[in-house]
């Protein structure tokens, strides 16, 4: 499937540093493992600290899901707990915010989004504004990643961003809902989305998948919907790291595909449903993207 779009790139986007005896040691993961000895965390903890510093860099865009938690938990309560994965402390949040709130030049160690989306949050309370902030936050965090120099780590961004707004979009064009106000993100494929009238918004000949999320989007049942979207991903994973046998680009993809793994180890049929209705309720009130569907 992903053949066409990745013929010319697959030995462009490695980096220099290389990981056998790390990557030899990974043990192999399914879709379907139904429990793990290892996690995400034990991740952070034993690969992490292996890696280059340039490495380490593009891990930490993906553990910034985290810290994008965290920011929300803490500009609505300034005692809340942090999720531990996160790649900042709340001492930092809480500096950053502190010298932005008295106007005062302060270099910090964020990603410079976290200062547009704060100054962004606090605009929004004065003017009573009910865009939801979550989706903005997830505009400036997928803009901040997709402009990432590794081309793999870019294109999954990438990749994650159009799942997400085609899955939203026919969804609310079946409901006959807004679309374009569901739509997250500023790339062509987003405005394609919201402009175009066509019944594949004028993407299929560019997106090899948007048959496949087609199908997806016509499963009732939310949990099936979920593991093909999965799936789809994990196929994707599998063939854009075929040809980088040691690089970080696997050591990525493992990371990803044992997020999706705890991910699914944390659901129950009976709470897919209980999103699915959600989604479904959200969207006939005419809001932004349910958080569930954010990856």
């Amino acid at each position: 499937m992903y053949t066409k779009m990745y013929s010319k790139i697959y030995n462009t986007y490695a980096t220099n540093s290389k990981y056998y005896c790390l990557i030899a040691s990974l043990p192999e993961l399914s879709l379907d493992d139904g429990k793990l000895t290892y996690t995400v965390g034990n991740f952070k903890k034993e690969i992490y600290p292996e890696l280059s510093n340039t490495d380490k860099k593009l891990v930490d865009l993906f553990y910034l899901t985290y810290d994008n938690e965290n920011l929300l938990a803490l500009l609505k309560n300034k005692d809340a707990e942090l999720h531990p994965l996160g790649n900042y402390t709340k001492e930092q949040f809480t500096d950053l915010m502190r010298a932005l709130k008295d106007g005062e030049k302060f270099k910090s160690p964020m990603p410079s989004y976290f200062t547009s989306f704060i100054t962004y949050y606090w605009q929004l309370e004065e003017s009573g504004d009910t865009t939801r902030p979550e989706d903005t936050l997830a505009s400036y965090y997928y803009d901040y990643a997709m402009s990432c120099t590794n081309k793999f780590v870019a294109t999954w961004f990438e990749l994650n961003l159009n799942i997400n707004n085609i899955l939203v979009a026919l969804t609310a064009r079946k409901h006959k809902m807004n679309i374009a106000k569901n739509v997250v993100g500023n790339s062509s494929v987003c405005k394609a989305i919201r402009e175009s009238s066509a019944r594949d918004f004028g993407l299929s000949a560019d997106l090899d998948y948007f048959d496949q999320l087609a199908h997806i989007s016509d499963m009732t049942e939310l949990m099936e919907r979920e593991k093909k979207t999965d799936l789809l991903k994990w196929n994707w994973l599998e063939e854009a790291t075929f040809f980088n046998y040691f690089t970080i680009e696997r050591i990525i993809a493992f990371l990803l595909r044992l997020s999706m793994i705890e991910r699914w180890i944390s659901l129950d049929k009976e709470k897919g449903s209980e999103l699915f209705r959600q989604i479904i309720e959200k969207l006939k009130n005419d809001v932004q993207i349910p958080e569930e569907f954010r990856k």
